[in-house]
């Protein structure tokens, strides 16, 4: 998208400077407003025509069943699958009583701009009808961070050259009628009309409809109020049905003229308050927004980006499209946790019902870990979702014959819904990746209350599993057999490396938190027996290694595998999984996305800098990336490793995911680990961040095409600013409350204060030759990137 010659690159905003039908329904992806409780996808404002309507309340869902041709103990009864609810985003415009829609007239001029400082989207429109009669429509939309619950437009018609006569129809709408749901008719099933009507209302200005769904059970309610500005005789009129609330505005507008609409939605839902406390609640928070008006919620609305920006703006010179994607990746990123509240982070955040809506190990792995510097207070608010859905988590694990908490691979409400049990069930380093994510939150906030209200128990829980799932051999090693790591094309392994060191975090961590809350292990039922297990497991966890290639192996016997013929896999057969049989995969070295490789990064000190460099070089050559999920990972360890110009390549990648809808896929949503990891890919990998535990460490590096990348970060209740030239890294806190933070600048102690700040050297860089990448599959080159050099023998 971004390289279409209708979209500007600019560094805070994304503006699309005409109209194409064609890719209308990835614009409404990237357009997609939403605060992690309300999702709006950019539509247009009079619903036609459309890519894909799309409207989502997150944790709003439907039941489908998952039926299995044989049956097996264990697997999942059913799937969830996100809902398109209420849409209160249309407002239908006729124009001497011709719609106004893009496909007929003449259209002179459509413009949209996401502003990313005021989380606004504009549209400015000037139509002419095929009577001829011309208007210019000016919109804005907000989706809000400081009320939760109210989406709000602003919309208004002016008249060109002639008096026109104008009708608004806004409405709230149920059940509309959407695209094909692809090849899967047990989804269409489920996504069909999913809303049974309850109550609809409509009086004066005022709309409300409530609707429950027929499986899940839960209650949906929106509720609409305007304000109206225009000719003196503009007439209002109102009516309602099941799925159908509406009021009309009428008037005729002279030459100059406008006719302006302000309309506020509030939505709410579910699964135990009745219609009347639900109806209730929409109601309330509609009067709330009326209040404050629509200046006071765009002024609300710059306030708290500004707060955001002040905090989390990563500032990139050199590259004007990396620039503008990392501000519109963090942006995204916001809006697809910052209210969700004890609720998920999907892997779509709430812009499109890719994936069915779930949220994977990409929350805690990818997006998490951006935020928790950024945004902490939306990390606090994911990890109590884990936590609320521990009672799942530990009937799952009991059902497998485990002790613990086995949390799903895929989920909405918090039960398993993969019904592919070797990528799903077996995919256990979800526990470790939830428990990371609580040490990474805790270490970053020291928030004590989260540690004992949420922490401790997470840690306790997952750490449990790890002990009952794994086993010591004859001579005491601690093996984790029959797992799933982050590399689908390689299932049901023995000691897969990545999940093993991450088990080995996880079991340390537990046993540390129950010594530094005792009280919290014995409510817990932890003795020093148990918490003496973990440790021991965690020393004696086997980490494959084979000798003869000096690498490290992503699970057992891997590298043992024969090699993938990828000289005979041509560019149209990727991704693999759609040209070949999983039994094909799996029993050969090809790697979809980083394993091993992302072992490299989140237990780096696992690894000596010699083997960082042999296994980054030995996996680069099998790893085709069939994920969104590995570019920004191998960018880092590219960048660790010596090879920035490859790393700048996968940044890249990375960032334009979705802005050049490099899958093909930006209509079901945005990639959100993706977009976070444009962040990871710049301070990780670029900025050389670390931390682990009370450590904050930075190696930094820039490749050539970069002059400057400056970034903040919190922690430990400071801010901490970190910028990087060529040659100078500076470490400052220039908003922080006085007291020292203590870091490291490539291995040397420093301590930075408001007062003090530090500047350090940049050693030069010592670009290694670069590693090989399977044929076809070597990331696009970035501006000016020289030929690769070839590998020394």
């Amino acid at each position: 998208m971004i390289s279409h010659p209708l979209y500007a690159v600019e560094p805070w905003c994304l503006r699309e400077t005409a109209l194409d039908l064609d890719a209308l329904p990835q614009s409404e992806s990237l357009f997609a407003l939403s605060n992690g409780h309300v999702g709006w996808r950019g539509n247009l404002d009079e619903g036609e025509p459309h890519g894909l309507p799309g409207t989502y309340l997150n944790g709003v869902y439907e039941l489908r069943p998952l039926p299995y041709a044989e049956a097996g103990y264990g697997y999942p009864e059913s799937s969830q699958t996100v809902i398109n609810t209420i849409n209160g985003k249309i407002i239908r415009l006729l124009v001497d009583d011709e719609p106004f829609d893009l496909r007929y007239g003449r259209l002179g001029h459509h413009e949209r701009v996401l502003d990313l400082r005021s989380g606004l989207l504009h549209r400015t429109v000037e139509w002419t009808s095929p009577a001829g009669r011309t208007v210019r429509v000016r919109s804005t939309r907000l989706v809000s961070f400081t009320q939760r619950a109210i989406a709000a437009i602003s919309f208004e018609v002016e008249a060109v050259g002639a008096e026109v006569s104008i009708v608004l129809q806004s409405e709230l709408v149920a059940n509309e009628q959407l695209p094909a749901a692809g090849g899967d008719p047990r989804a269409a099933a489920a996504l069909e009309s999913p809303l049974v009507p309850e109550e609809h209302y409509s009086d004066g200005r005022r709309l409300r409809l409530v609707h429950r769904t027929e499986r899940s059970g839960l209650r949906v309610a929106a509720s609409a109020d305007h304000v109206v500005e225009g000719p003196r005789e503009t007439g209002v009129f109102c009516e309602s049905g099941d799925n159908l609330s509406r009021v009309t505005f009428t008037g005729d507008v002279g030459p100059g003229e406008r006719l302006r609409l302000e309309k506020f939605v509030a939505y709410g839902w579910s699964g135990n308050r009745s219609l009347p406390a639900v109806h209730d609640q929409v109601d309330g928070a509609l009067a709330a927004a009326m209040g404050t008006g629509w200046a006071g919620l765009v002024a609300e609305q710059r306030a708290y980006l500004d707060r955001f920006w002040r905090q989390a703006d990563v500032v990139v010179e050199g590259d004007t499209e990396i620039q503008q994607a990392v501000r519109f990746g963090m942006f995204h990123t916001l809006q697809a946790g910052a209210r969700a509240e004890s609720r998920a982070i999907p892997a779509k955040g709430l812009t499109g019902p890719g994936y069915d809506g779930h949220s994977f190990w990409d929350t805690e792995s990818f997006v998490l870990p951006s935020l928790t510097y950024t945004a902490p207070k939306a990390v606090d608010q994911a990890l109590r979702w884990r936590f609320s859905t521990l009672p799942a988590a530990r009937e799952r694990a009991a059902q497998l014959g485990l002790k613990g908490a086995a949390f799903p691979w895929r989920t909405i409400n918090g039960g398993e819904c993969s019904g592919y049990w070797p990528a799903g069930t077996a995919a256990f380093h979800i526990n470790a990746d939830i428990a990371d994510a609580v040490a990474r939150y805790s270490a970053a906030s020291h928030d004590e209350m989260f540690d004992r209200e949420v922490g401790v128990e997470l840690l306790v829980e997952t750490a449990r599993l790890w002990r009952s799932l794994g086993h010591h051999d004859h001579t005491g090693v601690f093996h984790i057999d029959g797992v799933t790591g982050p590399d689908e094309y390689s299932a049901v392994a023995d000691d897969n490396t990545y999940t093993n060191l991450m088990a080995q975090e996880n079991l340390r961590a537990a046993a540390d938190a129950c010594d530094r809350y005792p009280e919290d292990a014995v409510r817990l039922s932890v003795d020093t027996e148990e918490s003496a297990s973990w440790r021991d497991a965690a020393t004696r966890m086997a980490l494959p290694y084979n000798q003869d290639l000096g690498v490290h192996e992503q699970s057992a016997g891997f590298t043992a595998h024969q090699m993938w013929d990828f000289a005979s896999t041509g560019e149209d057969d990727y991704p693999l999984l759609l040209r070949f049989p999983y039994f094909d995969l799996y029993r050969k070295q090809v790697v979809k996305q980083a394993d091993l490789v992302l072992a490299l990064h989140v237990r780096g000190a696992a690894f000596t800098a010699e083997e960082k460099a042999r296994n980054f070089a030995y996996y680069e050559a099998i790893t085709v990336r069939d994920s969104s999920l590995s570019a920004c990972t191998q960018a880092v360890m590219a960048a660790e490793t010596g090879h920035v110009q490859l790393a700048y390549d996968y940044l890249g990648e990375a960032a334009l995911m979705d802005l050049a809808d490099l899958e093909h896929n930006t209509r079901d949503g945005l990639h959100i680990a993706s977009l976070a990891g444009t962040w990871i890919a710049l301070v990780s990998g670029f900025g050389g961040m670390r931390h682990h535990g009370d450590t904050l460490a930075f190696a930094p590096r820039l490749p050539e095409q970069l002059s400057r990348l400056a970034f903040n970060v919190q922690i430990q209740k400071r801010h901490l600013r970190v910028e990087i030239s060529g040659s100078k890294a500076v470490y400052s806190m220039p908003e922080s409350d006085g007291e020292a933070l203590e870091i490291s600048h490539y291995g040397t102690p420093l301590t930075v204060s408001p007062t003090s700040p530090q500047t350090r050297d940049v050693p030069k860089r010592v670009e290694r030759p670069e590693p090989q990448q399977p044929a076809g599959r070597r990331p696009a080159p970035r501006g000016g990137r020289p030929e690769p050099r070839p590998v020394a023998d």
